[in-house]
């Protein structure tokens, strides 16, 4: 209970920090929303004030913070400048599908490389391990904007496989065939997260896992005449988790803010997007709801982490 509470208290300092330094250094930027305004000779001083005051930017730039975080805590991120909505409504609408492709990434990556990346491990030197090694290392190097454009001049102009961009066909569609409408769309972009989350976790257990197989404790076990199954099961796997689930937890950033070109490549309307589009045009209430959620999300996968490494290992209770 005691750990849980400081996770907690973790968790809302760094919102803290997070808020104060990503509220900064957004009013730091150069240009703003009415940017365009004032270079608009139909627009006069007067009215440009006059919006400025509607949204609260007339006020000091302390007081601008206190407002928003008090709105905040009552999860009111404002209004957008651009659209006029609902800035929190906005956001939960496109959660949905970016939470769906990085949890769905986030779980493929996890069973993908364990398999890969033991079984390349077990194989040491022979052929596999070589082929996994080289694809490894091709995509821990690719960009995920130049794979996506590889992945629609192939899949999509060319073989014509899967749609190019959106979300949902021209037909309308309901219940379970909207589903599958949906997830028939999102198979590259996801396929894309996938293949470049890949490399880096493959060549990472399969380091670990030949530290393993080098181990005393392994040798041993191997004399006693235990099978592979046991080994893997009993041996190998029980190693293996905490620091895999540590790593899972470290990259949930970068899966997360790779969304933000993916989605915007393959016009998605996710929360990816919604901050891409609302950077351009210095939405400012758009872009702190984006930050502030996305950074909450973050942390608290981070936390679940910790948690599940404190059940797979007691010890780690003490620290």
């Amino acid at each position: 209970m005691i750990q849980l509470l400081k996770k907690l208290f973790y968790l809302l300092f760094m919102l803290f920090l997070i808020s104060v330094i990503s509220f900064l250094a957004i009013h730091a930027a150069p240009n703003s929303f009415f940017a365009g305004g004032e270079l608009n000779p139909n627009m006069t001083k007067e009215a440009i004030e006059q919006l400025k005051a509607v949204y609260g930017l007339d006020k000091s730039l302390f007081m601008q913070y206190v407002d928003w975080v008090f709105n905040m805590l009552t999860l009111n991120f404002g209004i957008s400048f651009v659209s006029g909505q609902d800035v929190s409504s906005e956001i939960l609408k496109r959660l949905g599908v970016t939470l769906a492709m990085n949890m769905t990434a986030l779980v493929a990556v996890f069973i993908l490389s364990l398999y890969l990346g033991v079984k390349a491990a077990l194989n040491y030197e022979k052929k596999f391990d070589y082929l996994i090694r080289q694809i490894s290392l091709v995509s821990f190097s690719m960009p995920s904007f130049y794979l996506a454009l590889i992945f629609i001049i192939l899949f999509s102009v060319n073989l014509n496989l899967f749609p190019i961009a959106g979300l949902h066909s021209i037909e309308e569609k309901s219940g379970i065939a909207n589903f599958l409408d949906m997830a028939w769309h999102l198979v590259l972009p996801v396929g894309v997260m996938i293949f470049v989350g890949l490399g880096s976790m493959i060549i990472y257990i399969r380091s670990l896992t030949l530290e393993i197989l080098k181990s005393d404790y392994y040798y041993f076990a191997l004399s006693r005449g235990l099978s592979k199954k046991e080994l893997l099961r009993y041996y190998i796997l029980p190693n293996l988790l905490p620091p895999i689930i540590t790593l899972l937890g470290l990259s949930l950033p970068g899966l997360i803010g790779g969304s933000v070109i993916l989605e915007s490549i393959f016009g998605i309307e996710g929360m990816g997007q919604l901050f891409f589009m609302s950077a351009l045009s210095r939405d400012y209430p758009v872009i702190m709801g984006t930050l502030m959620i996305t950074a909450f999300l973050t942390l608290l996968g981070n936390m679940f982490a910790d948690l599940i490494l404190m059940k797979l290992n007691p010890y780690m209770k003490r620290g």
